[in-house]
């Protein structure tokens, strides 16, 4: 990924690793770009905010959300779906923000920062200057250090990335008919966790991989534990990586 300073671009240089940003209900644009969103969600993005909302795997895909599949990319992706409302805004915004703030997703904790990888897995950041975004404006200077920290993404960060290790992959799927469970067993374990639990805890998943009993006991209460696993056997299934060890 680039970054540069052409006309009309967005996407410019974190100089010196700082900027200056505060986005609060007196900001001018507040509430501005939680609205025509096209945002990818991430599992523990669902995760968070299926827990939150106090439903189910399943029910928060069926209210929340939109399914992609693109040409391009073998893995299907999951979109955040904005409500029918006039200026189509995000299902989980009110007049004084966020109404699921402290479980929000990764990509609105982020911003303004965007976050990508260049050659050699280099981690860069960058700042993403929208025109109708006053938050420039106001005089609070962060690190991205700071910024990060303050806004909680730690714990995204982590398993997020697990997950890009996965959808980055160029490592073969097999053949199409093995290649098309291979993608719905992705699609459990990312976005669908409940499910993927009862596949662990119902089946001779157990039985035949070799999980000490702490790992298990922490699977049938911690969404974290189960989704690392989750990761773990996607790669194993998918990718035939040693990451679970086969009991004899």
């Amino acid at each position: 990924m680039s970054v540069t300073e052409r006309p009309g671009s967005i996407f410019q240089p974190l100089e010196n690793d700082c900027f200056g940003f505060a986005c609060h209900p007196r900001v001018a644009c507040f509430n501005e770009c939680c609205a025509r969103l096209t945002l990818t969600l991430t599992p523990y993005d669902i995760l968070r905010l299926k827990n939150r909302l106090g439903i189910s795997s399943a029910g928060f895909l069926d209210e929340y959300t939109e399914t992609g599949v693109e040409e391009k990319r073998r893995f299907p992706s999951v979109q955040l779906k904005m409500s029918d409302k006039e200026g189509r805004p995000c299902p989980f915004v009110s007049a004084n923000g966020c109404t699921v703030y402290e479980d929000r997703p990764g990509a609105c904790r982020i911003y303004p920062l965007g976050r990508g990888s260049a050659r050699g897995g280099r981690e860069i950041f960058f700042l993403v200057k929208e025109g109708h975004c006053r938050g420039f404006d106001e005089e609070r200077n962060w690190t991205r250090e700071e910024w990060m920290s303050d806004q909680g993404l730690t714990i995204y960060n982590r398993f997020n990335d697990m997950w890009m290790e996965i959808i980055t992959s160029r490592a073969s799927l097999g053949p199409p008919e093995q290649a098309m469970k291979k993608v719905q067993m992705f699609f459990m374990v990312s976005y669908n966790l409940d499910r993927f639990r009862d596949f662990v805890t119902r089946s001779g998943f157990l039985e035949r991989f070799d999980i000490d009993a702490e790992l298990i006991g922490m699977i049938r209460e911690s969404d974290e534990a189960l989704l690392e696993l989750g990761f773990q056997w996607l790669k194993f299934s998918l990718f035939g990586e040693k990451t679970l060890a086969v009991r004899p």
